[in-house]
């Protein structure tokens, strides 16, 4: 008598990165986390108004990202990601999808919000359909890949060493170096577009924090309304001046 294993074979993966069918029907699944949106727009809003964001760049959200597992075809749709470098496409042309080394660069950085179900954001499932943790480490092997829980603050960043993820320590403010972005992500508590919750932020290499293009709008009109202020206390000045003058019997205006 034969025993079998209780535990199955790993088949050996065979990865491509091929085009994506045009009639291929993307996966649609809802939004899981209701603060998933905010929080993606709000750090893409971030680098566009911080000047880091260019043309050759993708950076998406809810967006599938494509590989080939040996011949079928598998889509994950990461909270928020981020390429630094993709191929050029006709402006008539929508991108539906990404395919790393087929249309550009590798994915350099991943982010998952956690549901307040489980949403398999730690999925180390290594069979058909894979977990998202294995998707990213080892099919797409994306350098960093963060996951942060908006429900009780929590990020954790894994990068990738000799093909596994590792665990990242924050730094003495509590916040990781992305070095994909060369900037530190951390949690911020505030309001945004009138929700005040637990924001994931950029600071630059210096401990300043990148501003929403709202908060920045603010820094300009505030300026503005000091410079405004200066120039009318510097009118009045002008005006006592001159009346004084002419209390003395100078004309100022000669």
């Amino acid at each position: 008598m034969v025993l079998q294993s209780l535990h199955p074979v790993q088949k050996e993966l065979n990865i491509s990165w091929e085009a994506l069918p045009a009639d291929f029907i993307l996966p649609d699944d809802p939004v899981e986390n209701i603060q998933q949106p905010p929080l993606a727009a709000a750090l893409t809003d971030a680098l566009g108004a911080a000047g880091m964001m260019q043309n050759n760049m993708l950076i998406g959200s809810n967006f599938g990202l494509v590989a080939t597992v040996n011949k079928k075809i598998v889509v994950k749709a990461p909270d928020w990601f981020y390429v630094s470098q993709v191929q050029p496409i006709a402006p008539e042309i929508v991108r539906r999808s990404y395919t790393q080394n087929l249309e550009g660069e590798p994915v350099a950085l991943v982010m998952e919000f956690l549901s307040d179900t489980e949403g398999g954001e730690l999925s180390v499932r290594s069979t058909p359909p894979y977990g998202k943790l294995y998707f990213y480490e080892k099919i797409l092997q994306v350098p960093t890949y963060v996951t942060y829980d908006p429900y009780e603050a929590i990020i954790e960043v894994r990068c990738l060493q000799n093909g596994h993820y590792t665990l990242q320590q924050a730094d003495t403010n509590g916040h990781f170096w992305i070095p994909e972005l060369e900037l530190f992500l951390g949690i911020w508590q505030g309001e945004r577009l009138c929700q005040t919750m637990n924001w994931l932020r950029w600071w630059d290499k210096q401990g300043n924090l990148l501003l929403w293009s709202s908060e920045q709008a603010e820094q300009e009109r505030e300026r503005a309304e000091q410079e405004r202020e200066r120039a009318e206390q510097e009118r009045e000045r002008a005006e006592r001046l001159a009346q004084k003058l002419r209390e003395m019997g100078i004309n100022p205006d000669e």
